[in-house]
């Protein structure tokens, strides 16, 4: 597959943003980057203590994950980004236009449960319904696809793959 632009993997906290975009990514031959990692610290530090984030927090951050998938430009990569409004998409197409979205999708309860079973990350199962509240799915007129979070990461990213190459 011959992806020339950023494909940014989005969802809410625990729908598997990092494994899958990271497998995407070496999938496809691209470069890939952790959106948890263009946070300041002030922001983990605000979400490990349940607080969500507001848009003052998230600007800066989604500017600088538009930057890392814009000066990707034609080698393309995959990124993992929240991306829970559709505000915050455009922003993040105005930075790197041509982007794709997958919205990895699933229910409440199955992201519960798989967030209570990770260890060592700084987002609480506190801020799920928070995450959820703020979620707008992708719009038809949008690039991306949604990709539902069932099943092993490896069936995931096989159904991630045969999705966009339908766009």
């Amino acid at each position: 597959m011959n992806f020339s632009h950023a494909v940014m993997v989005m969802g809410v906290a625990g729908t598997g943003k990092s494994t899958i975009g990271a497998l995407l990514a070496e999938r496809i031959g691209v470069a890939y980057a952790e959106g948890d990692d263009f946070h300041p610290a002030a922001n983990v530090a605000k979400m490990a203590a349940g607080v969500p984030l507001d848009d003052a927090d998230r600007w800066p951050w989604l500017d600088r994950v538009g930057g890392w998938a814009r000066q990707r430009g034609a080698a393309g990569g995959v990124v993992s980004c929240s991306a829970l409004k559709r505000v915050y998409r455009d922003r993040l197409r105005e930075a790197a236009p041509g982007s794709a979205f997958v919205h990895l999708a699933g229910s409440r309860e199955l992201i519960e449960a798989r967030m209570r079973r990770r260890k060592g990350h700084f987002m609480p199962v506190a801020l799920l319904d928070s995450q959820f509240g703020a979620l707008e799915g992708l719009g038809d007129d949008e690039f991306g696809v949604t990709v539902g979070v069932e099943g092993t990461p490896e069936e995931i990213v096989e159904r991630v793959v045969g999705a966009l190459r339908g766009l």
